[in-house]
């Protein structure tokens, strides 16, 4: 593989793909080199829309042809399993979208599966790296003050049926959606999980309020909130002695300094203004992992361990 020219290759011909066709497309040194989606003239009106010169019927075609370095899936859920059994015995290093596998049990057979065929996998948290989360891990990590975090989350089963979700998936929407929210307590937090504490209880048949503490053995504390079926905000506080952290909407950074009350508002960076907040950045990040540089791409064995995090939450499988 050529660290100056990389070869970008696409499953999925849906909106997310297109996001990231346009930030990949926007670094020197990227080439976009082909498509394939089970439907070809989605395939062919994203390859149109984004200059992708080459429309594939089948993925070892797609690989074929393009001899890609990089593949980035973006499927539905259920369609996840079936394109990684594929897709992980070819050798290209993948970037999958959010969540890896509809549930736990999924997400660590395809771990094992990639383990198997010696690929390196990475996952589209693309919140990790708005430019409002950047600005709060660049301030935290440069003063050594213990942390208190606390995430909002809100789901809507019924919402997720209506915009034509499977019941499989609907069921796991914890996984499928949360994950969004859960994933700030694992990249605000310092070390490990010690501990996790449901203080109100998942009920699937009643879906209503979820609360869990998350201690953690840097003794960072997380607190998880979740409401579903009901109004909420998604939102994420960060609370140290010397500064006060609000992301809400999670793009806004908002800070106010021990001793004060003035709220400050960082700019949105330009990143996010011109690409889907989090992708152009999150590019970046996978491409110097790639070259072999120190790199903040998240692995698939870190979103798993975000999905355990759900599971102990939420107290499913």
């Amino acid at each position: 593989m050529s660290t100056s020219n990389i070869k970008l290759a696409f499953i999925g011909a849906g909106g997310m793909n297109r996001e990231h066709a346009k930030a990949f497309a926007d670094i020197p040194g990227v080439t976009l080199a082909g498509i394939h989606s089970r439907t070809r003239s989605k395939a062919e009106a994203l390859a149109k829309e984004t200059g992708i010169p080459l429309v594939c019927d089948t993925i070892a075609e797609l690989h074929e042809k393009t001899q890609a370095d990089l593949l980035v899936i973006a499927l539905p859920e259920m369609s996840i399993r079936s394109v990684a059994e594929i897709a992980f015995a070819l050798p290209w290093t993948i970037l999958m979208e959010k969540p890896p596998g509809k549930d736990l049990e999924e997400a660590l057979g395809l771990e094992a599966l990639a383990q198997i065929h010696g690929r390196r996998i990475y996952v589209g948290l693309n919140r990790r790296f708005l430019g409002s989360t950047e600005a709060v891990l660049n301030d935290i990590h440069s003063r050594q003050e213990p942390r208190f975090i606390r995430v909002e989350d809100q789901q809507s089963l019924e919402t997720a049926r209506m915009i034509g979700h499977p019941e499989e998936i609907v069921q796991r929407w914890m996984y499928a959606n949360s994950i969004h929210l859960v994933d700030y307590l694992r990249s605000l937090c310092r070390g490990a999980v010690k501990k996790i504490t449901p203080i109100s209880r998942w009920n699937p048949a009643a879906p209503a309020y979820v609360l869990a503490a998350v201690e953690f053995e840097s003794g960072d504390v997380g607190l998880y909130e979740g409401t579903w079926n009901g109004p909420g905000p998604w939102s994420v506080t960060v609370n140290t002695p010397g500064r006060r952290w609000e992301l809400r909407p999670l793009e806004q950074a908002k800070f106010v300094n021990a001793g004060e009350r003035a709220l400050n508002e960082v700019p949105q960076t330009d990143a996010d203004k011109n690409f889907k907040p989090g992708f152009r950045r999150q590019a970046e990040e996978v491409l110097k992992a790639m070259r072999g540089e120190p790199s903040r791409a998240p692995t698939l064995a870190s979103a798993i361990e975000t999905m355990r995090m759900i599971a102990a939450i939420f107290e499913v499988a």
